[in-house]
Formats: structure tokens, sequence, C-alpha cells
């Protein structure tokens, strides 16, 4: 009898790996099965040095206006302040390697280069639908409770992915896969299930600075840090007014987003282009054309950019982004559609069509549109045309 009750704490132990292990093969047989191209798992308490990391970079400023950062840090940096129950999460990575490099378009100043992965369905919507199928699956099989995450919630995605051994944070701060280079969509699903914990990926950057020196407006102070305030997917996307003159002529013909860092990672030789249709860029956003995309009003571009993650810039902002393109095009034919801009009802429009318009026209008819002009109340608007020397 002795032997038996000093053997029932080893059956317990036992048996609870075995349960762990069944939970985690089934996980990772749903992740496939939803196509998925890899799911590994971390422990709630697997980032510890995030909390200092996030607090320097909000700190220096390098968040930018993107307040909600600061506002969910606490949230952000430790996953038990998110959800206190969380006892295993799972992390997941989608390929979405492009066919080509992307940079191939930006020799093409008649056209507008939109960022891989915001070239069909949102991206956030092909994840989370995958990963509620997986949730539901795993609910019903574990007992167990589960959320899942994308992008949208205060998880710091990369540095679980890391902690999980999906990749590494490159210098680029973006993660790295070895058999994905850059080219990875992440998704998380927190349980309550006690869970087989994967080894974290080291870092493979070694003295490679590629992607560092791809960036063309100097966005990374240090290897590892990254300043949104510089970097063009900040700027095209999440800031919301005029875009600093700085910027500008660095932007190029990149209207929403910037590749050019991820692009530039010498593992993606490793990265096969993705395989899922729904993942396939859709044909008219591969190359759009400036002259196209300046036609777009509110209702237009709700319809061209329906499902797309464009769509949630918002049609002014988006034509601010096409503007700039335009003026970095040097094509005067674009003339005749940036001065009906600069008569839009939008004063981010207004003020970036008076700039673009300024690079394209000659000095003589710039003056004399500047001459013609009706006053002006925006303040913004009124800056813009005291930068084009028309005051």
């Amino acid at each position: 009898m002795r032997t038996l009750i000093s053997d029932a704490p080893a059956r317990e132990e036992e048996k609870a790996l075995r349960r762990r292990e069944k939970l985690t093969a089934f996980i990772r047989e749903e992740a496939a099965a939803q196509g998925f191209d890899l799911c590994r798992i971390a422990g709630p308490d697997s980032i510890p040095q995030a909390p200092e990391r996030l607090e320097i970079f909000l700190a220096d400023g390098h968040h930018g206006s993107m307040d909600w950062m600061a506002e969910t840090r606490l949230r952000r940096a430790d996953p038990r302040m998110l959800w206190d129950q969380v006892r295993s999460i799972v992390m997941f990575g989608l390929n979405y390697g492009p066919d080509e490099d992307p940079r191939g378009i930006l020799d093409k100043p008649d056209k507008a280069a939109i960022s891989v992965y915001a070239r069909n369905r949102d991206y956030h919507d092909v994840i989370k639908g995958r990963l509620k199928e997986i949730a539901t699956r795993f609910a019903a099989r574990a007992g167990e409770d589960v959320k899942v995450f994308v992008d949208t919630a205060p998880v710091m995605e990369k540095p679980l992915a890391e902690a999980a051994g999906l990749g590494w944070q490159g210098k680029h701060t973006n993660l790295v896969s070895r058999t994905h280079g850059s080219w990875l969509f992440l998704g998380s699903l927190f349980t309550t299930a006690d869970l087989i914990i994967d080894a974290p990926e080291i870092d493979h950057c070694g003295s490679c600075r590629a992607c560092l020196d791809a960036c063309p407006t100097a966005a990374f102070p240090a290897p590892y840090r990254l300043d949104a305030r510089r970097c063009i997917s900040y700027l095209t996307i999440e800031h919301k007014g005029p875009i600093d003159p700085e910027f500008r002529p660095l932007i190029g013909n990149r209207i929403y987003g910037c590749d050019d860092c991820l692009a530039a990672c010498p593992w993606n030789k490793f990265a096969a282009s993705a395989a899922e249709m729904k993942l396939k860029a859709r044909d008219d956003l591969k190359e759009p054309s400036i002259a196209f995309l300046l036609t777009l009003d509110d209702a237009t571009f709700r319809t061209f950019f329906s499902g797309s993650p464009v769509k949630r810039i918002g049609r002014d902002r988006f034509i601010r982004n096409v503007l700039i393109a335009a003026g970095n095009s040097g094509d005067a034919s674009l003339i005749g559609q940036c001065l009906e801009l600069a008569g839009d009802p939008s004063p981010v429009v207004r003020g970036m069509a008076i700039w673009a318009l300024k690079r394209l026209m000659t000095d003589a008819d710039f003056a004399r549109f500047a001459e013609a002009r009706g006053a002006e109340e925006d303040p913004e608007v009124r800056e813009e045309w005291r930068l084009a020397g028309a005051a």
C-alpha cells in the first residue's frame, strides 16, 4: 500500500505530461490544416526583457503619434497583464512571400508601390478567421479557455514569436525566419491549457546590415531600434496630418507602406512565394498607375479597396500619399489632376497638391497658379503655400 501511495504523484505527473503532449500535437495539426507554415509555443513569462525595451522606445518618442502604445504599455509588456489566466501562448506564422522583389516598382515613377502585405485581403481577417477555427476545435478538445489575437490587441507578437522559436527579431526589428525570411504574418492564441513550451530562436543576423542600409529615410538610429517617426510605413499609414517635407522626396512612389528593409534581408532566399491564392496579390494592386489613383473620390476609394487594409486609412490620407508620389514622378501630365485636387474639400489633400504642383510646374506656371488662388483658411494649407514660396 505504501508503494502504491508513493507512486501516485509520479503517475499523475506522467498523465499530465501525456495530456500536454497530446494537446500540443493537436494544435500543431490544426495549425497545419489551416494553412499556417509555423506553429510554436511560448510561456507567458517568456519575454522578461520586453518592458524595459518598450519603455526606452516610448521614452525616446520613437512611437510618434501612436499614443495607444503608451496607453497599453503595461498589458503590452506582460501577457499576464492582458489575461492573468493564460498558461501557454501559441504563436502562428503564415508566409506571404512575394513572387518577386517588390522594390522593382520603385524604378517606375508612374506606378504606385503598395506594400506586399496590403495587396489583397486584410491579413487581420484572413488570419483571425483561421485562428478562430483552431480555437473552437482546441477549446472543445481541451476543455480550456482560449483567446485569439492578430495585431490589433496589445500583444508583443514579435518578441513572443522569437521566444516561441518562430524566428528572431532582426536589426530591422521585424521577425526573421530561417525558412521564410522576413515575410511572415503573425497571430497568437492564448490559452489556460498547459502545453509543451518550445525553445527560443537565436539571432542569426551576424554582421549583416542590409536592412539598415536599405532604409530610404534612415529610420534606424541603431541596429534593432526603429524610430517610427522616420519610417515610411508609419508616415503613409499611421501619420494623419501633412508629412514632413524632409521625407516627401525620399518616399518616392511608395503610397502605402514600405518593403525595402524586409526585401533586403538575405534570409529571404529561403522563402518561397505564398502558396495560398487568397494571399496572392490582386493584379490591379501590383502596379496601379498614379494617374488612376488620383481620380478616386471617397466612394470609388472604398469600392476599389474593399476588403483591403488600405481602406482603413481613408481616402484623404491615401490621396495625400498619392500626391507625394505624383510630385516625385516628374510627370507633367499629372498637373491637371493635381490642380483639381488643390481645390479638394480635405485640407491635407489641398496642401499636398500644392507641394506636388510646385515640383511639377514650371516656376512661371506655378507663380500664375499661386496668384490666382483664392483665400485659404486652413493653417496647414497656408503653411504649404509659404513653403512653396507663395505666402
